[in-house]
């Protein structure tokens, strides 16, 4: 065993033999260069656990090449300098490669809970923003090392997708929660905690009264020129209150015509009972069941369902000079009536199938309008009895 400051020279000059060969540094105990019969040189530190009579350990450095021998010098100073505060950093290297990569355990995830547990649609935009925006060098990172920092920089890179940068993040929040509950990490050491979401300006578009007699008008008038099926569904989303996907898949063993209701076994919130009101059950029961198809809107293939419903919308709504309102508004209009008509939050959020009261809580100014009025009149009337006055009702038969 040669000893001598590693340097480039000396490291140059250090030939291969017959078996490994070893170089020590003459001035950092510990520090060494390995090398094989092959040429291969490697840097590497040797350190001793347990006293004097404890276990030899060894921590490899990188091949010569990679590393200089000021940078492998480098890593080698802050490796003894772990040993002398006690660590071993070959165990914690075992350790580490013992762990599984946060790439290797999205996947288990994905596989054990997402497919297994959610609704295919959910599962798939899990693996859409996994794919898209999860990148590979965090996928690398062992699943015990990552840090709040971390997540913080993947969601700042996302400021321009202020949307997509609050999915992915709360997709990696869900993952660190199950995480922790399988033992990869400790428990209440979710790195998602405490990171400020982007703000999202809600869009709700609610078609008024005279909008909502234009789309009726238009479609009435195109029920020769567009599918029954087109017409049926647009008119039961904006009856219902209903997603599209619950209208679009609807079978019509799901339609309970004797309890007036549809009967989802599987919705965004699980089981769901939808109940119709007469102009629903007037649309259901004109439309036409087309033999060897389940579903309430079939579609032009044999035994499925419509899928594409964005093309006619885009004709319709054009034609009632509502290009900006989106199907997803109709839902939006349903919510905004009940509102209105002076329904509460918790039976509006009922009727629409919320699982999150704050899901509902969107409606709350709609909601405040009717007491608004209640509240204007019953202050008028208060008004004119503190001036001696009283509120007459005048019938319009009397003085004639």
């Amino acid at each position: 065993m040669a000893k001598s400051r590693l340097n480039k020279r000396t490291v140059d000059a250090a030939e291969a033999g017959d078996a490994d060969t070893y170089v020590w540094d003459d001035e950092l105990i510990g520090f060494g260069l390995k090398v094989t019969p092959a040429g291969r040189k490697v840097y590497f530190v040797q350190y001793r656990v347990g006293g004097r009579n404890g276990r030899t350990r060894r921590v490899t450095i990188g091949p010569h090449g990679v590393k200089t021998p000021e940078q492998a010098r480098t890593d080698a100073k802050r490796l003894l300098g772990d040993v002398a505060a006690g660590r071993d950093p070959a165990a914690e290297k075992r350790s580490a490669a013992d762990t599984p990569t946060l790439g290797r355990l999205l996947d288990q995830f994905m596989t054990d809970h997402v497919d297994a547990k959610l609704r295919s649609s959910t599962a798939a935009e899990y693996r859409r923003l996994a794919r898209l925006y999860i990148d590979v060098r965090l996928r690398r990172r062992p699943i015990t090392g990552i840090e709040r920092a971390d997540i913080a920089k993947l969601h700042l890179s996302l400021k321009d997708k202020p949307y997509q940068g609050n999915r992915t993040l709360a997709l990696l929040s869900k993952f660190f929660n199950w995480s922790e509950k399988h033992g990869y990490r400790d428990q209440g050491s979710n790195p998602c905690r405490h990171i400020e979401k982007y703000p999202e300006d809600s869009r709700e578009r609610f078609l008024s009264p005279a909008e909502l007699a234009r789309l009726g008008e238009v479609l009435d008038r195109r029920k020769d020129i567009e599918s029954p099926f087109v017409i049926g569904a647009l008119r039961l989303l904006v009856l219902t209150g209903s997603r599209l996907s619950e209208i679009l898949t609807l079978r019509w063993d799901q339609v309970d015509f004797d309890q007036s209701c549809l009967r989802l076994p599987m919705s965004k919130t699980r089981k769901k009972v939808i109940y119709l009101n007469p102009p629903a059950i007037e649309v259901l029961t004109d439309l036409p069941r087309v033999e060897g198809n389940p579903y309430v809107i079939a579609g032009e293939r044999k035994g499925a369902h419509l899928v594409n419903l964005q093309k006619p919308w885009r004709r319709i709504r054009h034609e009632a000079g509502l290009d900006d309102v989106r199907i997803h508004d109709l839902r939006h209009s349903y919510a905004s009536v009940a509102a209105a008509a002076g329904q509460s939050l918790v039976v509006i959020g009922a009727l629409l199938g919320h699982s999150q009261p704050q899901t509902t809580s969107r409606y709350a100014h709609l909601a405040a309008d009717p007491l608004r009025a209640a509240n204007d009149s019953i202050g008028g009337q208060i008004a004119v009895a503190m001036q001696g006055r009283h509120s007459v009702d005048l019938d319009p038969d009397d003085g004639q």
